[in-house]
């Protein structure tokens, strides 16, 4: 059993972030200013014992990896930005890459959206455009991850290093991107790439994975299960119309309970992975747009992960996979490291349940 969290990398200052957001800006600047926006809104969260960590120590990094590996995750899937040609908050992970610490299972998930203001009260402003200019970018940009995928930590299917994409339906000619990469994957002396894309709509307008040459598929989440409560108007308590909360400058708010009830989808085939969501409250990035899980709980956390691990523990070893969303993804109120309200739970939950399934 192989549990893959999702990893920001995005905890030290960039220029760029700078220049748009105030010197020093990063994620930990919108987790410590926020504040409760309605009664028993628990905000802010404050990190436990890694505190307001910086990704450019060496020693934080090898601690998570420590944390993570204690709890039984298997691997980081480092979130990845490459803007036709242009990188951002590529260090952690660089600095992983060449000292070979720590020694700690990866993959990488290319985060091909444009990064917009839409966060931080601006939706109409484009601070990074998310671009696909064709070939030679697309050579230039497997150059750049090449490295990577031959790293022995590299996280594989079938022998083949698995490549990550957040928003496939968003590539122009898709399947033709996929096989110009897998042709250079096989050149440059790999047995391939797995590709596995993530898809929203899985429901109502299922993406064509297999189609646009991707080898598997994964649920987003949340979004799968907050478009299924937007959907069957399902009202958990103190659940009100979006309409309403705006009108009442108030967030979205779902029971946790309710959300584990919708979160997973029946995979039906092997080549669909789920994705685990421990918590969810992103008002430190939204504000009073954001979209809340209330009365969360590890012992629930542990249900919708224990559903997750039976969906595949009957597979092919490489095949059985489960991703959490996230490791340490603060601004949006959902990660596994510890912090003051549940210490280490989340992680003692993952390493019980995923522990009784390990080979």
């Amino acid at each position: 059993m192989r549990a893959i969290a999702f990893y920001l990398p995005q905890y030290h200052p960039i220029p760029e972030n700078d220049r748009w957001w105030g010197q020093g800006f990063t994620e930990w600047t919108n987790v410590r200013k926020a504040t409760p926006l309605f009664h028993g809104h628990r905000q802010p969260a404050i990190p436990g014992e890694l505190g307001y960590y910086d990704l450019r120590l060496g020693e934080t990094r090898k601690a998570q990896a420590g944390m993570a590996r204690a709890g039984g995750i298997s691997g980081f899937c480092y979130w990845h930005y490459w803007f036709g040609g242009r990188r951002l908050l590529e260090r952690p992970f660089a600095e992983v890459l060449e000292s070979g610490e720590p020694d700690f299972p990866f993959c990488l998930g290319w985060a091909n959206e444009s990064w917009a203001g839409v966060w931080h009260g601006d939706p109409d402003r484009i601070l990074m455009q998310q671009s696909y200019p064709g070939r030679e970018d697309e050579v230039r940009h497997f150059r750049l991850v090449e490295e990577a995928f031959r790293d022995p930590r590299y996280l594989t299917v079938d022998d083949k290093p698995i490549f990550y994409v957040y928003k496939p339906r968003q590539i122009p000619a898709c399947q033709r991107f996929v096989e110009h990469w897998q042709n250079l994957a096989v050149k440059a002396g790999l047995k391939g790439l797995y590709f596995i894309g993530e898809d929203v709509y899985i429901d109502d307008d299922p993406w064509d994975f297999k189609g646009n040459g991707f080898d598997a598929v994964v649920p987003n989440s949340p979004g799968v299960a907050f478009l299924r409560l937007a959907k069957k108007r399902f009202r958990p308590r103190y659940f009100i119309p979006r309409m309403v909360h705006k009108l009442l400058r108030h967030p979205v708010l779902h029971r946790y309970q309710d959300f584990v009830a919708h979160n997973l989808v029946e995979p039906g085939h092997e080549d669909f992975y789920p994705s685990v969501v421990p918590n969810w409250d992103n008002t430190p990035r939204a504000g009073r747009n954001g979209v809340v899980l209330t009365h969360i709980s590890p012992e629930l956390f542990r249900r919708q992960l224990q559903r997750a691990v039976q969906q595949v523990e009957k597979r092919t070893a490489d095949r059985r996979i489960v991703f959490v969303k996230s490791w340490n993804e603060w601004a949006e109120g959902n990660y596994l490291e510890p912090d003051l309200r549940y210490g280490k739970a989340y992680l003692d939950i993952c390493r019980e349940v995923l522990g009784e399934r390990r080979d």
